[in-house]
């Protein structure tokens, strides 16, 4: 088995669910989730719409919040759940709030990043770096789609980083960012369209030293849809537990259908990212400099 391999899992979560992330909160291993019908239903309102929590051990659901918000990713930072969602509108989404919690009971709500314009925002993801928290946070402009980037030094307060977007080699099609932090490596994973030979949508890879000048795993795609998976392997999160690396990403056709399914690499997440970079291997280089 190559040491890239990551080996689906024989089962899958219930319909409804698609952005989700995996966290660990004093040793409890759980999953972020958000409910959200598919988005083409006619009578779909923002108040059907909500986040909430399972547990991975019992598959009990252990708390519910965050209605009226959706694609939900979450963060674990001093016995604090960190979970980022953006609220969903009769006018589809809007700003990015934080909702933290330190017993899942109780919730606070607070504005971090606010759409420019027309803008929609989506997706996010946080990681820690060696000087605070670093954002990754999906739009619909310039590009629909492409990710963008937040700096901060407590989570709450944000400071986008202007003239920095991701959108692939040539504006193209670059959603649902899943971020984390290996120094001295930034690593990406984020949805792509086909591309020749690959079907529907698919999961790239990239890293970066600065933020600015990237450069795309020679072995994309890592994930892309088998079968029962329909046409779509998208919205992928990850964690490292006892010692195996979990990716977590979503099934289905981008339209009327999905579920959440797992992924496991034997090693740890670190390892995970530095095998999909072989040394001496040539990679196609992005810049996020606009």
């Amino acid at each position: 088995m190559a040491k890239t391999s990551l080996i689906k899992l024989p089962f899958a979560f219930g319909g409804g669910h698609m952005e989700n992330t995996p966290v660990i909160l004093d040793s409890r291993p759980l999953l972020v989730e958000c409910f959200r019908p598919s988005d083409l239903l006619p009578d779909v309102k923002p108040e059907d719409v909500y986040c909430y929590i399972r547990d991975l051990r019992t598959g009990t659901e252990v708390s519910r919040f965050a209605e009226r918000h959706s694609f939900v990713s979450a963060f674990v930072d001093n016995n604090t759940l960190h979970a980022f969602a953006a609220e969903y509108t009769d006018d589809w989404t809007k700003n990015i709030y934080r909702f933290s919690s330190e017993d899942l009971k109780h919730w606070r709500r607070e504005l971090v990043i606010a759409p420019e314009g027309e803008e929609h925002l989506l997706n996010s993801s946080v990681c820690r770096d060696e000087t605070g928290y670093l954002m990754a946070y999906e739009s619909n402009l310039p590009v629909k789609f492409c990710f963008k980037f937040a700096r901060s030094a407590d989570l709450v307060k944000w400071e986008k980083i202007e003239e920095l977007i991701f959108a692939g080699t040539g504006n193209e099609y670059s959603a649902c960012p899943v971020i984390r932090y290996f120094c001295p490596y930034y690593y990406v994973i984020y949805l792509h369209e086909a591309t020749p030979g690959h079907e529907g949508w698919i999961s790239f890879l990239a890293r970066s030293r600065d933020l600015i000048s990237w450069e795309l795993s020679p072995l994309n795609p890592i994930l892309e849809a088998g079968p029962g998976e329909g046409i779509n392997n998208s919205d992928v999160d990850l964690f490292e537990f006892e010692g195996n690396t979990y990716v977590f990403y979503a099934t289905g056709d981008q339209e009327t259908w999905g579920t959440v399914r797992v992924a496991m690499y034997a090693g740890t997440m670190k390892e995970f990212f530095e095998n999909y970079f072989p040394k001496q291997s040539r990679t196609e280089k992005v810049s996020t400099r606009r």
